[in-house]
Order: C-alpha cells, then structure tokens, then sequence
C-alpha cells in the first residue's frame, strides 16, 4: 500500500530487506528523523544486539511487524517473516533501500511502489536478472563505484515517468480528543509526541472514570491454532504495549500494575490438550507463553487444579485510571485538559471542526477530531451509525482484611473470569457480560463472579464468599463491535455512500477519525491503535500489516452492509 509522498518531509524511511545494526547505526548517526524498516526471517536475541539502547527494546522473536520506538526522532519497525510475504503488507513511501543478495527479481515492482520519487536504492551482490527487473521496474541503475566483480553492487534510482500521486499537504497538527480513558489519553500521548496541540475533552473531573475506571484491567496476549486476525493483532498491540509501558518507566512505577504473570487455566482436559497443541504448533518464546502442568498451576494458585494452562510470563494487570495520568502528563504543555464538559454536537466549518456542549456553546475547534468515547460515541450525528453495543460488566472488590478472606494470589489467574493479585488492599474477581444498562450493583451478577472464582480457585474458604462477600465492587460499560476488533481510523460517512466495493471507496469525513470498540482489552489496544491512527494523520509508515488496518478500518461495516444489498 502507499502513502502520499508528502511524509518524506519531516521523515526519511529506509527499508532494508536484512537487518544490520551497522546499517541502521550509520542511518542513525546522519540526523534528523528516521523511520528505518528492515525485514527479517527471524530475530537474534536480545543479547546478541551491541547497541544497550536497541538491546533493552528489541523484541522477542515473533512473527510479524514490531514497532520500537527509541526516542522522537528514531523509530525501527522489525518485520518478521519471508520477504516476498511482509513486503507486500507494508505502507509506506521509502526514500533509501538496503537489497541483499537473496531478493528475488520478482520482487521489483513491489519495491517500486514503495518508492518516492528519486528514491535510492542499493543492491548488494546484484544478478543480472535482479538488474534487468530493477530496470523495468524504474529503478535506473549503475554498478558501484569500483566494483567489478560477475555480481557486483549496484547503486539505483526512482525515476518513474507515470504520473505520481498528488502531493497531500502535511496536517496542521491541532486536534481534539474526545474522552480521556485509554483510548483517548493515548492518543493525547502520542499526538503530543509527535508535536500535535491536543485538546482533550472530558465530561467527567477526572480521566478514566467509565470503561477505563476498574481498579485492574489485565494484559495478556491471545493465542490460537490458525494464528487469526485476533490472535494476530492481540500479539502486536501486546507486545507494543509492553515496550511503550517500559518507555514510560514501566508497571508498578509510573503507574500502579504489575507484570506479575497472567495463568489462562484450561476448562478441562480437552481444552488442555488444545492449549499445549497450540503451544507445540507455534514454539513461541517461553517469555511469550509456555505450559504450566498441573503440578506447576496448583503450586502457583496454591490450590489443587487438575489441570494446567498457558503461563504469559510477560502478563499482569494495572489500574488503567494511573496509566491515564501517567500519559496525560507526560504530554506537557501541548495538553489542554477541557473536563468536565460533555460533546454534543460536530459541525464542519471550512476547514475545521467545531465541538458544541450543552445549549449549543463551542468548546473547541480544530482540523481534527478524534472520538475516544467509547459506546457514547453514538449520541454525535456522524457516528450515529457504528454498530457499536454497550456491555455491562461487574467487577466484585473483596478486601483481604475482611473476615472472608480472598485468595492471595502472586499473578493473574483467568479461566472464563479472572482474579487479580491484591492491590491496596483490594482483590478483584470478575467481570460479568450483561446485555442491560443498569448502572448499580447485582447481587446476582456478584454471586456469578464468585462462582466462577470458586471454580477457578477451588477450597472451602473461597467457595464460601458466595455467602459472606459483602456487596462491593464496580459496574463499567464496555464498547464492543460485532467483531470484538476495534475501530481505529477516518470516519466513514454512512449518508454519502453509494455503490461500494472495496474499503477504499468508502466516502469519509474529512479530518474525523475514531478509536472505540475496545471492549474488554482496552490496556492493549489502545497504544498500538493511538500509533497506527498518528501515522495515518502524518502520512508516516504504518505499525501493522496492511490486512490487520484493514481489519481495524471503520468502514468495514459500511462496506459489508453495501456489499450484501448490491
């Protein structure tokens, strides 16, 4: 896929089809800001990496992209996988390119359309099929100063004669968020960081008081036999939430949490034969996920279970209104925090947007609106039309000095609900999926969360909470779309839509974008969806595979609803 060639501006991007940290030092060491792309069939490990800063990021070896950010001006994207498969999956407008020897002739064309115009290219050890394909692809190309050898090096340029994309001119970087949970005060992180004038819009005195109010939500990846969308996304948005977490500082420091270790226990002993096929198929990193037997799980919940489960070494919780804070501030003064006021209304008014509260008053404008509001997104006009659902779910708070006492668990234990690790006293079990919109706390919907952590944690004292439990804890309405994906990206404008039959005929609204429909995993999604969003606003290299954007893509559901009644 492409992107406009005005993102070269402020950005230079090299794309080299093997890693080099010798190359990528050199590009480094040139200045200014660098978005360097390289493709790998595997990764080293860690300890292999000379460079202490790329070393303390660099990514377990997983299939798939990995976003590292090391600073303002240096991110490195490691695409993991055959060439001929990751290559046609990245979106981005290349200025340099690295080729080594192995890159087939057939991948020319590909190569091209990546390319900006006078884009340069360098071929190591190039064969003349590889030449002759670079040739026709627009690539003019010359041997290197000096090499005379039967397969030398060759230094190319772009220089195509088609007619090339209109310039798109680079975003006035002014925006406004509206809602301030994890989806909205990421996003306020990363256009901060990216030098964006934010104005946030809250209609509450404090971040994170709705979905993103639990006192601990859980990270954890998803597996599964098929590696599907899910699965896949899971493990990108995952993994760059764990990097982006230590960036800050890290769990338990910056923010409350802790990346104590999440145990999925199996349902019974079918499904435990699933889990470790699973397991056996992909060979993941045992810091990724391994088995836990269950001599192991029992010894870990410190009660008997018959059976084992995946063990996420790299998993915790974290209270997500601390992670909040923890990003808003970090925005600085580029931050403007507009609480306690409701959005209402957006109109369209030349080229920017206005936000209208209650009586009709503006409360901000700007070329771009970003709603992060969760299922409230639904009461404005434009996105009136999302099938986005709420869903009710009740979190049981159980002291660990009341006269009931919880278990005390040293990690997260899940198995169709979850139990976390006490926090400032507070042990949470849950959370229930109710399709209703009461706001207050259920006896019945406790008694269901205490049941099920009964069955997850067997004993007599654990069972006995059903009875002497006091009635505590949190109600919070989660955003889901029919898909349980999120939706991350342009608006689209259901009035306006005709005849469609690809994602890019859906008409958009200028300048609106969203990221809602996290659900349940929220912690995870939202830094990865705030990246892929910035870099759709800059016109930058995108995070994930272009087939994973599209599954995140906001006009899926138009397209579908279009498709079946053409």
């Amino acid at each position: 896929m492409l992107l406009p060639e005005s993102a070269q501006v402020m950005m230079r991007v090299v794309l080299d089809t093997e890693f080099s940290g010798e190359r990528f030092a050199q590009a480094c060491a040139q200045g200014g800001r660098l978005h360097y792309i390289a493709v790998a069939p595997s990764l080293a490990p860690a300890a292999d990496i000379d460079d202490p800063r790329l070393r303390a990021a660099w990514p377990l070896n997983l299939p798939g992209f990995h976003r590292v950010i090391l600073g303002d001006d240096v991110t490195l994207d490691l695409l993991v996988g055959a060439l001929d498969a990751v290559l046609p999956q990245v979106t981005a407008r290349v200025n340099e390119f690295h080729l080594d020897a192995a890159v087939a002739p057939a991948m020319a064309r590909t190569l091209a359309k990546l390319a900006v115009q006078g884009a340069v290219l360098h071929a190591r050890a190039a064969s003349e099929a590889q030449v002759w394909a670079l040739t026709a692809a627009g690539f003019v190309c010359r041997l290197a100063a000096g090499d005379d050898r039967a397969e030398p090096d060759v230094v190319a340029e772009y220089r195509s004669y088609k007619q090339q994309p209109a310039a798109v001119p680079a975003p006035v970087r002014r925006a406004i968020v509206i809602g301030a949970g994890v989806a909205g005060s990421s996003a306020a992180h990363r256009l901060c960081a990216r030098g964006w004038q934010v104005t946030l819009i809250e209609r509450h005195a404090q971040p994170a008081q709705e979905a993103s109010g639990n006192l601990a939500g859980i990270f954890m990846p998803l597996l599964s036999k098929d590696d599907n969308i899910p699965t896949r996304l899971s493990r990108a948005a995952y993994l760059f939430a764990l990097r982006e977490w230590r960036r800050m500082g890290g769990a338990g420091k910056v923010f409350d949490g802790a990346d104590c270790g999440v145990l999925q226990l199996a349902r019974d002993a079918k499904h435990a034969v699933v889990q470790q096929e699973v397991l056996a198929q992909w060979d993941y990193p045992q810091e990724y996920a391994r088995w836990a037997d269950a001599q192991e799980a029992s010894a870990l919940i410190g009660a008997e279970t018959p059976h084992g489960g995946w063990l996420f070494g790299q998993g915790g919780w974290a209270r997500p209104a601390s992670l909040c804070e923890a990003m808003l501030a970090a925005c600085g003064d580029r931050l403007q925090r507009v609480f306690c006021t409701e959005a209402l209304q957006l109109e369209r008014v030349s080229d920017e947007w206005q936000v209208r509260g209650e009586d009709g008053q503006l409360i901000a404008q700007a070329p771009t609106v970003i709603l992060a509001c969760g299922a409230s997104a639904g009461k404005l006009e434009q996105a009136s039309e999302l099938p986005l659902s709420k869903l009710r779910g009740q979190v049981t708070h159980l002291p660990v000095d009341a006269s009931a006492t919880p278990p005390v668990l040293p990690l997260v234990v899940c198995r169709e609900a979850y139990v976390t690790p006490p926090s400032n006293g507070i042990v949470c079990a849950g959370a229930t999926y109710d399709n209703d919109d009461d706001p207050q706390l259920r006896a019945s919907s406790q008694l269901e969360n205490l049941t099920r952590l009964a069955e997850i944690i067997p004993g007599d004292n654990v069972a006995a909470l059903a009875q002497s439990a006091p009635l505590a804890g949190r109600v919070g309405f989660r955003c889901a779309a029919p898909d349980r994906l999120p939706l991350a990206g342009a608006l689209p404008d259901y009035p306006n839509a005709g005849r469609l039959e690809f994602l890019s005929d859906v008409p958009r609204h200028d300048g609106l974008h969203c990221l809602l429909g996290y659900a349940s995993r929220g912690l995870i999604w939202a830094p990865l969806m705030a990246e892929l969003l910035v870099c759709q606003l800059e016109h930058a290299p995108l995070p994930l595979e272009a087939a994973l954007v599209d599954a995140l893509d906001p006009g899926r559901f138009l397209l579908k609803q279009r498709r079946r009644s053409q």
